[in-house]
């Protein structure tokens, strides 16, 4: 039987999931919104490239919770896309409040599934269903590392003018303005990048320059569509996550975990490298960080931590 899948929002992210995912064959694809018709015509309109594209998946649109019974994998990206000169923060008190009715929909018709979620400010608000529905730690992840990574990696690929497939390479910490890249754990054709700066092969200040870049990745993608946010690398993302619990691939991807004691983080989701398999997050590797990295990860765990605290003001049962 094939698995199933469910996409909470049928937003430009939501549609494009469920465009990968039946491409891929992966699952079937319940795509939920609460604007029924945005759902349903996404779906529909995906379900007639079937005979184009030649695959099986099942696609439907709706607004019940009902039909999304019994998925293996739910993936969040209901909630208020960046707006430009938006920051994550303003986000917040519109997406806690969208979230806490997913995580009570979820709670009700699917509680055993593994859960993706990409709404944004990503690690506070994976931190918030995490709370408001009580599902276990370990199946419910936040995407931010996976598409930080992605990023990372084109950007480097572009300036060295080496194939992307080429370079291995991890971010960690918060979703945004804290990632922290982990140059001695990013490999291009066999060599650190650390190794890369000191064979002269890129400069310090245009390291750092793709760094920032990485880091405002979302942003410059916001200011250059105007009326959106980034939807086809976060969906790609996504599906990779998914992919992994289904085929139980156990693959090691950055995301946001909860940790309990890990990079001494107690109760906190930050995004770290994770093993996903048939048990969710099945185990959370602890990467040897040097003395930068540690403090920037600790800039970011702050940050998290204080966003956290900005949520709990707006709704104190967090």
């Amino acid at each position: 039987m094939r698995k199933k899948i469910s996409l909470i929002g049928a937003g430009q992210i939501g549609g494009t999931l469920a465009h990968l995912i039946a491409l891929k064959e992966l699952a079937d694809v319940v795509l939920f919104d609460v604007a029924e018709g945005l759902a349903k015509g996404k779906a529909l309109d995906i379900a007639q490239s079937s005979g184009v594209s030649g695959f099986n998946s099942s696609i439907i649109g709706t607004n019940n919770y009902e039909d999304i019974k019994n998925s293996d994998v739910i993936i969040i990206t209901a909630g208020v896309p960046r707006k430009p000169g938006m920051n994550r923060d303003d986000l917040l008190e519109i997406n806690l409040k969208i979230i806490k009715q997913v995580a009570e929909g979820i709670k009700k018709n699917s509680p055993n599934s593994f859960i993706i979620c990409i709404t944004n400010p990503l690690d506070v608000i994976v931190m918030a269903l995490q709370k408001y529905s009580n599902l276990p730690t370990s199946m419910i992840v936040g995407m931010a590392g996976i598409l930080d990574t992605s990023r990372f990696k084109y950007f480097l690929s572009q300036e060295l003018k080496i194939s992307i497939n080429k370079i291995n390479s991890l971010v960690l910490g918060g979703h945004g303005d804290t990632m922290v890249p982990s140059l001695n754990h990013t490999i291009i054709d066999g060599k650190s990048l650390t190794q890369y700066v000191k064979d002269k092969k890129i400069s310090q200040e245009k390291l750092d320059s793709i760094i920032d870049r990485t880091r405002k990745g979302g942003a410059e993608i916001v200011k250059l569509l105007e009326k959106g946010s980034a939807f086809y690398a976060p969906a790609a993302s996504g599906v990779d996550m998914a992919e992994s619990y289904i085929k139980d691939l156990k693959k090691t991807l950055p995301c946001a975990a909860h940790l309990n004691g890990e990079y001494n983080v107690k109760g906190l989701y930050v995004g770290v490298p994770v093993v996903i398999g048939k048990n969710g997050v099945e185990k959370i590797l602890e990467l040897e960080l040097n003395d930068q990295e540690i403090d920037n990860f600790k800039k970011s765990v702050k940050a998290v931590d204080e966003l956290f605290n900005l949520a709990k003001k707006i709704d104190p049962k967090l």
